[in-house]
This record gives structure tokens, C-alpha cells and sequence, in this order.
């Protein structure tokens, strides 16, 4: 399976810490904003992966995380010239994807699934060839996001996109799984009546083949959209909390390569003896020598 990251738009909720700098490029407390939905792909096992951003955006996001080789990843890159909707990823990069099943992860998103992530995977696996899989958030403010309806057995009934009247408190969030045919599904698509390709229509034409699943996140779990300012303030003190309370990083690159097997112990101490003195490089000396549990 291959990845797509997400990581275009204007940044106009930011404004105006976005007038000189990508959103994605923003900290959320000791990392850039990236980091988080990459690390999310990585955990996923998925190695291989196109980062698309905007024409000004896209050399400083190359420039922090290169081809990924140092990772064990092969990073792409490609070029969303205006903010076209998140269906137009799979338009973009319909060479990179291929025949191959794809995921899609939003640049401002942020997931924290602990040990629940093989639950997801297995899940996800066991149809990737044959259905699109979504995930699913309570949240207390549904209406403004792509609303989910379940049936009682949380089988798909309606997604639809910020309703004025909810029909549950489970809405999207930015992380898609699809197999190859959601090339030819976003070719399909019109625009809406903000001239973008809605992820939201594109998930419609699978539940009405009856090939859509959405997973709710279960509790423990967290999903933070970081695109405005009070939640980019709420993602950088949750991420303080759990790290300073546990004394693990989360979204580490370099540790979640080392302890998934992308990189070995010497590629690590590469990393390690090519950075500058400082927390982060405490922090991956200890991961170097097991002292640590992988999250």
C-alpha cells in the first residue's frame, strides 16, 4: 500500500503565522506539524510515500525530510497548484498510486492510537482490495464536519458533509484507505459549490456500492485537527501532557523506523552523531540503548 500526504492549502484559518510559513511546517510542541501525519503512514507500514503541497510550500517541506532515505522510506513529491479539494490528491498522484491500494492522510491532522493500531490495520487489510475504509470520531460538535450515520450494527447509512442538523455526533476525519479504482472514481467527480473535489462525494460513490467501512476510533484514542489557532494550541499542550507524563515521544521519526525495522541500530547512531546536542538527541540515545518501550 502507498501513501499520500496531504499538505496544501493556504493556511488562511492561521492567518497570519501562515504568511510566511506552510501550516504543516508550524510546531505542535517540539516537532513541525508533519511530522504527526507522517508518523501515522509509518505506523500504517506504509513506506512509500507522495507528499503534495503548493508551489512555495513544497521545497522547505523537501528540505526538512528529503527523500526519506535516512528513514528507510522513499518520499515523493508533487505540486497541488490551488487548494482543489482533497479528492484532487488521488488526480495528482494517480501515476504514483498506480495499481496499487492507496492511503490518504490530511497534513493537519494529528492521531494519537496506541496500542489499538493493529486492530485498525487487520481490519483495514482484511477488504483493501475491495472497499474504502474511513474512520470515525465522536465528537461534541459535529456540524462542522462530513457527519457519519450508522445503522445498529455501525454499517454506513449517510455521510454528510457539515449539516445544519446532525444526524450522529461521529464525523470523518482526515485518514482514507482505497483501493486502485479511486483514480477513476475522482476522475469522476464534479466540482462542488466551492469548486473542489469533496472527499465526502468520493466516499458516497463507495457506500452506494455498498464497498464503504468506517471504523470508530475508540476511546483512549485521540484525533486533533490542527488547522486553526485554538486547536493548534490544543495539540501542542496534548502533546506535552503525554510526553512529559510518560517520557515518550510521539511522532519520533527516527524511532519509529528504528523500532519497526526500517533502520538499523547503525543507521540510528548515524542520526544520532549527525545531530546537534539537545533533548531530541537525548531522547534518541536512550531509544538507542532500550530504554524505552515503543509507545
Amino acid at each position: 500500500m502507498k501513501g499520500i500526504l496531504l499538505a496544501g492549502g493556504r493556511g488562511t484559518r492561521l492567518y497570519p503565522l501562515t504568511k510566511t510559513i506552510s501550516k504543516q511546517l508550524l510546531p505542535v510542541y517540539d516537532k513541525p506539524m508533519i511530522f504527526y501525519p507522517l508518523s501515522t503512514l509509518m505506523l500504517f507500514d506504509i513506506r512509500e510515500i507522495l507528499i503534495i503541497s503548493t508551489p512555495e510550500d513544497l521545497p522547505n517541506i523537501e528540505r526538512l525530510l528529503g527523500n526519506g532515505s535516512t528513514l528507510g522510506l522513499s518520499i515523493s513529491y508533487a505540486i497541488q497548484e490551488e487548494p482543489r479539494g482533497i479528492a484532487e490528491a488521488f488526480i495528482i498522484g494517480a501515476s504514483f498510486i498506480g495499481e496499487d491500494n492507496v492511503c490518504l492522510i490530511l497534513g493537519d491532522n494529528i492521531f494519537y492510537l496506541g496500542e489499538h493500531i493493529n486492530k485498525y490495520v487487520d481490519a483495514i487489510h482484511k477488504h483493501e482490495h475491495s472497499q474504502a475504509t474511513i474512520f470515525a470520531y465522536h465528537v461534541s460538535n459535529p456540524n462542522r464536519f462530513g457527519v457519519i450515520e450508522f445503522d445498529n450494527n455501525f454499517n454506513v447509512k449517510s455521510i454528510e458533509e457539515k449539516p445544519i442538523n446532525p444526524k450522529s455526533n461521529f464525523v470523518s476525519v482526515g485518514l482514507y484507505f482505497y483501493p486502485s479504482d479511486v483514480i477513476a472514481k475522482a476522475n469522476k467527480l464534479s466540482p462542488s459549490k466551492r469548486n473542489e473535489l469533496e472527499i465526502t462525494d468520493l466516499n458516497n460513490m463507495y457506500l452506494k456500492e455498498g464497498r464503504l467501512q468506517a471504523l470508530p476510533l475508540l476511546r483512549g484514542n485521540a484525533w486533533l485537527d490542527a488547522g486553526t489557532p485554538d486547536s493548534l494550541m490544543d495539540s501542542s499542550n496534548f502533546v506535552q501532557i503525554i510526553e512529559k507524563r510518560q517520557g515518550l515521544k510521539i511522532a519520533c521519526l527516527e524511532e519509529i523506523a528504528y523500532k519497526k525495522g526500517y533502520i538499523n541500530a547503525d543507521q540510528l547512531e548515524g542520526i544520532i552523531n549527525n545531530l546537534t546536542d539537545g533533548n531530541y538527541k537525548d531522547y534518541l540515545i536512550k531509544v538507542l540503548a532500550d530504554e524505552y518501550e515503543f509507545y
